[in-house]
């Protein structure tokens, strides 16, 4: 390791929902501008892993450690919490009655308390980033479901996140569109964010992950470089799952 510092850092963590165990006795480690990728079939465990990591779902077991401080419910301001870890959703979750340049100021200026000349200056700034900077002023429904997808990281990024989660972003697109949301996280990745996502793109996972994680039935079943992972995967349900998907 070359000095990289912990990010997220996950002890034993358990989730169920009534009788169903859904996260079973999860180990995680994030560094520092790391890309670790979930995968993993549906119902595997990937999507509650992430909702409980940005504290929209409460673990029922386990630790989970932010920066090295153990993040607890009874110690921590929660909100406070989840402007350090941005989310992007496979859902946009745009405000429908807010430009697009409104959808990425909103945060930054309400939670934030940001001066709005500033948060302006560089929600126009993260637009033109995420290829997007002839659209300020229109609304969400004019856009593609790629743009809209742009839109929603260039909001997460507004509030200047230390790491960002993705849950299926591009689950919910249309083929044509994958490509450029797919494009706008390699940048992001190529720029040194820490990002932790889950997704069933599998080119993305190979040529973006430092770290491919793959879950079943709520536990992690192996970890490793993308080559290993997808080359030579080590363990039986590993191999059927790459050869299912690949």
């Amino acid at each position: 390791m070359d000095n990289k510092k912990e990010i997220i850092r996950v002890d034993q963590l358990n989730k169920s929902f009534g009788d169903l165990h859904v996260l079973k006795d999860i180990d995680l480690t994030v560094m520092e501008s790391e890309v670790v990728v979930l995968i993993g079939a549906s119902g595997s465990g990937k999507s509650t892993l992430l909702r409980c990591l940005n504290f929209l779902e409460m673990k029922n077991g386990g630790d989970i450690f932010l920066d090295g401080e153990k993040i607890n419910k009874s110690t921590h301001d929660l909100n406070d919490i989840r402007q350090r870890v941005g989310m992007v959703f496979q859902h946009f979750n745009l405000f429908p009655h807010k430009t697009v340049l409104g959808n990425v100021i909103e945060a930054p200026i309400h939670v934030k308390g940001e001066n709005k000349a500033n948060a302006i200056k560089e929600g126009k700034k993260l637009l033109d980033k995420v290829g997007l900077e002839d659209k300020y002023d229109v609304y969400p429904s004019t856009l593609s479901g790629g743009q809209k997808q742009r839109v929603a990281i260039a909001r997460a990024l507004a509030m200047k996140p230390e790491v960002m989660l993705f849950d299926e972003p591009t689950s919910a697109l249309d083929p044509e569109l994958v490509g450029e949301v797919l494009s706008t996280m390699k940048e992001l990745a190529e720029e040194g964010m820490t990002m932790v996502v889950v997704t069933h793109e599998m080119g993305f996972a190979r040529e973006v992950g430092d770290w491919v994680v793959y879950m079943h039935d709520g536990r992690i079943i192996e970890y490793g470089h993308p080559n290993e992972i997808f080359d030579q995967p080590r363990e039986e349900r590993t191999r059927s799952f790459i050869s299912s998907v690949l």
